[in-house]
């Protein structure tokens, strides 16, 4: 396999990890935060907020690490 290749599969794992354990982070304390307030279960805007630019960080993660294996074992 083609070690740009295998950077830029490596990168789209970890950042699909990455946004999946903060998604899942984040559902766990607003559900937390709604039973102890009585109130609807839902994500404010901080958290909001923080999985999108997690999210948009993801994006850049194929592609450095793509040029990261291309430049070191490519």
């Amino acid at each position: 396999m083609n070690v740009t290749l295998q950077g830029a599969l490596v990168g789209l794992g970890l950042a699909a990890f990455l946004v999946i354990v903060e998604y899942v982070m984040a559902n766990k304390a607003a559900a937390e935060r709604g039973k102890r307030y009585g109130r609807k279960v839902e994500l404010d805007a901080n958290e909001r907020r923080r999985i999108r630019s997690l999210a948009f960080f993801s994006l850049l993660l194929p592609p450095g690490f793509a040029l990261f294996f291309w430049t070191f074992w490519g």
